[in-house]
């Protein structure tokens, strides 16, 4: 089914619209839930969280892409979860994933002051400009929290060059939020 007629159903109040979301979506956003807390019941937790949450938002919302929609909820679930397991001092890749890039953006102060969706803005802006490549291997890495192995496997990199990409590309990005005036 496609993601309009699914859409259709959340507005119908359909309950095939969760079995449609679920068939369609379910692994990938179980392999999101996964990536970040690395925990099999964790993960499916989320992911049922992420179709009651889609249930909640759709009507009123009628996102343009189903599948970053669904992928969005998962992702913030996922994270508010891992906070709270982080409270408990367990220890994620995804952190270690982010604590790469804390050197390159804003502070929460400034980030405060700046606002998420700024930030998010100038980060796509940024991507967009970037080579097919490098942006990809960024985006498996900082979005989807794929290993540097599963990207090196799904692109035919060796992992030397992806940690390579990675490296540089989040030197532009710094270099490129400086230019923008964000304060690092």
């Amino acid at each position: 089914m496609d993601d309009l007629s699914i859409i259709e159903l959340y507005f119908e109040r359909d309950e095939q619209a969760i079995r449609e979301t679920d068939q369609k979506y379910g692994k990938l956003c179980y392999k999101i839930a996964y990536n970040i807390l690395e925990s099999r019941e964790d993960s499916e937790e989320c992911v049922n969280d992420t179709y009651l949450g889609v249930w909640q938002a759709i009507p009123p919302t009628r996102p343009k892409s189903l599948m970053a929609f669904v992928c969005a909820i998962t992702r913030n679930l996922s994270f508010k979860k891992l906070e709270s397991e982080r409270a408990q001092k367990r220890s994620h890749s995804a952190v270690v994933s982010l604590s790469e890039l804390e050197d390159i953006l804003p502070d929460e102060r400034i980030k405060d002051s700046l606002g998420d969706e700024e930030l998010g803005r100038l980060i796509s802006r940024f991507l967009r400009r970037q080579k097919a490549d490098a942006r990809n291997v960024f985006i498996r890495k900082y979005y989807f929290f794929d290993s540097i192995n599963e990207i090196s496997t799904r692109y035919g990199f060796s992992e030397s060059r992806v940690k390579n990409m990675l490296y540089h590309t989040r030197n532009r990005l710094r270099e490129f939020l400086i230019k923008e005036g964000v304060e690092i």
